[in-house]
């Protein structure tokens, strides 16, 4: 028996793995959770087998399928990547326990449907609490597959998550009540049609919609960006002389610019001076990017930078303040995406969905003594500033508001949603993925940038240091798709579809949704365990 568990432990993991992009066969997302919903209905129907055996056979899938998927975080932090799949497995392994005592509360055949709402809910915390990891979110599991969920502009990537557990249940209830088996013909087919319309037909639809949207119809006036990509060690970007590699970015961003070129994009942290925010406007950098905007007055270059502010005597500190040594001088530190044009004006945005561990210590107070494993998943390091507002990037003097989206934030759906709400037109990701060498990491990354181009329908511009640097379209094609580790600069003029789609709008609704339909299945739950248990004592 426990060989039999084992095995289709494995082959849960084994399922997901094998189905998750880059290179996955993603059809395998539809039947992954199907042997580990059979450990749990074999454990459930044997009183030898308690729940922390599902705990176990649960857990070993999910730290399975975390190797096979994440392992390059590795190269980042040998210590600080077991602890994130351990913590990441160990999270899902309890969910997996949750939907096991759930299940046994509710009618028999309603409660395999109650994995749908608890693991949409584990997803949707997972975008928003101090320990945020969203990148096996299900629906990212669908990226390579981008003809088929074009139908994200209505639901998100949530929807996708919802599609893939909609389906695992609906096969298992199918396989594991072999009475249905039984019945005549006309109820056989009806299962079976019932789920090969609720696949087939969502791809239909993607695919009319792919196929019929003219991503020059119905746009804003379009804009033409150069994106650079420098191509930069990660590791050795901050020993450079900024003045050099200042330099080499503008050599290579003059190659494709010219009097009709709106827009230049560099990298995440690019600009690697030290840039104090109380003195911007006398930094070498900005100055010497002014120098170069004079030869074309409509030019914007939008850049990640480095930057600092130091606190005025009563000014109101943050809580990520930090103190220099012997000197009674506060300041923050930030991950910074900043504009600069031929005005005086600098716009800047301060990276707020920082990475865990490496640009925010999650629970700070708590968990201080971790800050040891701290992963090098991109940008500055150490406990970072952040603020409220999604910051929109425009220019009198030029058409289009940009969205400088950094890094991480691109992974998040209604968090690039909140910029398009505060007016962007078109999204600027700026990233640095060679902290991750030559994995399937950048390449994860990236498909899932293609997402928020769905999404949002706004196109995008990607400037990454090391690769991949592209630009991406409304309907998430890929278009100028760079080599990983050289040099290049690439140029585009960009369109982008006017106004908000129903996502962009309402955020994600489906997610929120299944959080109160999970809050409701446990009161339900709770309230008939303690009436069993009422009943008992009255006998």
């Amino acid at each position: 028996m426990r060989g039999k568990l084992f095995l289709l432990s494995f082959l849960s993991a084994g399922l997901f793995a094998a189905a998750w992009p880059p290179y996955g066969f993603t059809p395998l997302l539809f039947v992954a959770f199907i042997p580990l919903l059979y450990v749990q209905h074999i454990i459930s129907g044997d009183n030898r087998l308690r729940a922390k055996h599902l705990f176990l056979y649960a857990y070993i899938t999910f730290l399975v399928w975390n190797l096979l998927t994440i392992w390059w975080i590795w190269y980042a932090s040998e210590g600080g990547s077991i602890m994130a799949i351990a913590t990441n497995s160990v999270l899902m392994a309890l969910l997996f326990l949750l939907f096991h005592k759930l299940k046994r509360a509710l009618p028999e055949r309603v409660g395999t449907f109650a994995l749908i709402p608890l693991w949409i809910s584990f997803e949707f915390i997972h975008h928003h609490w101090d320990l945020s990891w969203p990148w096996l979110t299900l629906g990212n599991g669908l990226a390579k597959e981008y003809t088929f969920i074009q139908w994200y502009e209505y639901t998100g990537i949530f929807g996708g998550s919802f599609w893939i557990l909609i389906v695992n249940v609906l096969i298992f209830e199918i396989l594991i009540h072999r009475n249905t088996l039984l019945r005549p013909v006309f109820v056989k087919l009806y299962y079976i049609i019932s789920v090969c319309g609720i696949i087939i037909l969502p791809i239909i639809f993607s695919l009319f919609q792919y196929y019929h949207f003219d991503t020059k119809a119905n746009t804003l006036k379009p804009i033409n960006v150069v994106v650079v990509q420098p191509n930069v060690d990660p590791y050795q970007k901050f020993t450079l002389d900024f003045k050099v590699m200042t330099e080499k970015m503008l050599a290579l961003a003059e190659t494709k610019t010219d009097s009709n070129t709106d827009y230049i994009v560099f990298p995440e942290t690019s600009l690697v001076e030290s840039i104090w925010e109380n003195d911007i406007q006398y930094t070498w950098t900005v100055n010497r990017l002014r120098t170069f905007l004079k030869k074309y007055p409509k030019l914007k270059i939008v850049s990640g930078a480095n930057t600092a502010h130091e606190y005025a005597a009563n000014e109101k500190h943050s809580p990520t303040t930090r103190k220099f040594n012997e000197q009674n001088i506060y300041f923050d530190s930030y991950n910074t995406a900043i504009q600069i044009d031929c005005t005086k004006t600098i716009p800047i945005y301060h990276k707020s969905q920082l990475v865990p561990g490496v640009e925010r210590m999650p629970f700070r107070n708590q968990l201080g003594f971790l800050e040891k494993f701290a992963l090098d998943l991109g940008g500055t390091s150490g406990s970072l500033g952040m603020q409220e507002e999604r910051t929109v990037f425009y220019s009198k003097n030029g058409p289009g508001k940009v969205a400088p989206v950094i890094c991480y934030e691109s992974v998040f759906g209604d968090y690039v949603g909140q910029y398009i709400r505060n007016g962007a037109d078109y999204i600027f990701i700026m990233t640095n993925d060679g902290w991750w060498r030559d994995t399937p990491g950048y390449k994860q990354h990236l498909l899932y940038g293609r997402l928020r181009a769905i999404e949002t329908r706004k196109s995008i511009a990607r400037s990454a240091n090391t690769g991949i640097s592209c630009f991406i379209n409304q309907r998430g094609d890929i278009e100028q798709q760079q080599k990983w580790w050289t040099e290049s600069a690439i140029k585009e003029t960009l369109y982008s579809t006017e106004g908000m789609t129903f996502y962009t709008k309402h955020g994600d609704y489906i997610a929120k949704a299944m959080v109160w339909l999970s809050i409701g299945g446990m009161i339900f739950a709770i309230g008939n365990y303690f009436r069993k248990r009422f009943s008992r004592k009255t006998i």
